[in-house]
């Protein structure tokens, strides 16, 4: 029987076998794309102990930090032509900050302090990141008082685990409060799901003039959010006062979500709260996304255990049954969403994003998926 484990390490070594770890797309630049993917590859290292996952890690990270431990495109007076497009916007995107959590690990086996100064330069920058009146980060500095809810995720893990680490409280209190923020102003009464995004302004094209919600609830923005509440609650004292609160964001998210699983395949939908339309389909990163969500609340009894096990289990056959293999046997992950910003907010602008197959969003959220499978199952025996 092939384990969530045995499904991981296939995933990982399909990225690895297509790309050198110095290439990993957007080649170059130290960005969410990599840091996805390869948090699920450090989190599938810990669980089977084989060194090759922690060496692709560590020769990624190490193409994208030179030798005095500064992150490409995060200093600008080293920024040269040669440096990637997307680099020099580093210091514009909460998307370039959130691969700061893969430094962790490589700093505590190798002791190298280059990646202890990269990992404060990224962390202590959240201090003077912009925001919004009632204290939301922007998702861009370009992007005035718009908050995005795939931000919850950029931005939150690194800061509670610079918190943990470095003792900086202010820095764990404002990622819970962008939790709390979001489930106030971009939360749907209607559904209990959550809009993509919020202008507080109300001057995006996209945004309702009385509201300043974005349209649509698109499913791999709900997925981050969900995944951020969690990874956050790793990191925080066992006493902190908000925690009966996060708890109750995520049970209320985790049962909302039960409504839109797709009866057939036991996936989750590209817009969410729309499955009877024809032209919306089932996408998997965001169903890795809850699925990994289900059983890590479940683990931890965030919510009772086996509440969800029906659902969670519909869900996983259903990402299983939908993985083939490619000419080069190499297991593929398909029906992902491309990158996805909210641009005009239709449901159209979603349902028709492309969909693409192993790219590190999609190996990402299932290799992350696969992880917490295999620790909840194990935590069943």
């Amino acid at each position: 029987m092939i384990t969530p484990l045995d499904y991981g390490k296939l995933a990982c070594d399909a990225v690895m076998n297509k790309f050198r770890a110095e290439e990993l797309p957007p080649k170059g630049v130290f960005f969410y794309h990599q840091g996805v993917f390869l948090s699920g590859m450090e989190k599938i290292y810990k669980l089977c102990g084989e060194d090759k996952y922690f060496e692709y890690i560590k020769k990624y990270v190490d193409s994208v930090i030179d030798k005095d431990g500064d992150i490409v495109g995060f200093v600008a007076e080293k920024v040269t032509e040669t440096t990637p497009d997307l680099a020099k916007r580093a210091l514009q995107m909460l998307d370039h900050k959130m691969p700061t959590i893969l430094l962790y690990e490589l700093l505590d086996k190798t002791g190298d302090v280059r990646y202890e100064k990269a990992i404060k330069t990224v962390a202590e920058s959240m201090h003077f990141w912009p925001v919004n009146t009632i204290g939301g980060y922007w998702h861009m500095m370009t992007q005035h008082n718009q908050m995005w809810l795939d931000g919850a995720y950029m931005a939150g893990p690194l800061s509670v685990m610079y918190a943990d680490r470095f003792g900086d409280a202010l820095l764990r209190e404002r990622a819970i409060k962008q939790i709390l923020i979001i489930d106030e102003k971009m939360k749907d009464s209607k559904t209990g799901l959550y809009f993509h995004g919020w202008d507080e302004s109300k001057e995006m094209p996209w945004a309702d003039k009385e509201t300043g919600l974005s349209a649509e609830i698109w499913g791999r923005a709900v997925g981050w959010y969900a995944v951020a509440i969690l990874d956050i609650l790793d990191y925080i004292p066992e006493n902190h006062p908000k925690i009966p609160k996060l708890h109750n964001i995520i049970k209320d998210l985790l049962k909302s979500l039960v409504n839109f699983q797709d009866k057939k395949t036991g996936m989750w939908f590209e817009v969410l709260d729309k499955p009877e339309r024809e032209d919306n389909w089932v996408e998997s990163s965001c169903t890795n996304l809850f699925i990994y969500s289900y059983a890590k609340a479940m683990r931890k009894n965030i919510v009772e255990n086996n509440i969800y096990k029906d659902v969670l289990e519909r869900a996983y056959r259903g990402i299983v049954d939908s993985l083939y293999y490619d000419e080069n046997k190499n297991i593929v992950i398909d029906n992902v969403c491309i990158g996805t910003c909210i641009d005009e907010g239709t449901y159209e602008h979603y349902v028709s994003r492309e969909k693409i197959k192993n790219d590190l969003h999609g190996v990402g959220a299932f290799v992350l998926m696969c992880s917490e499978m295999e620790i909840y199952k194990n935590s069943l025996r």
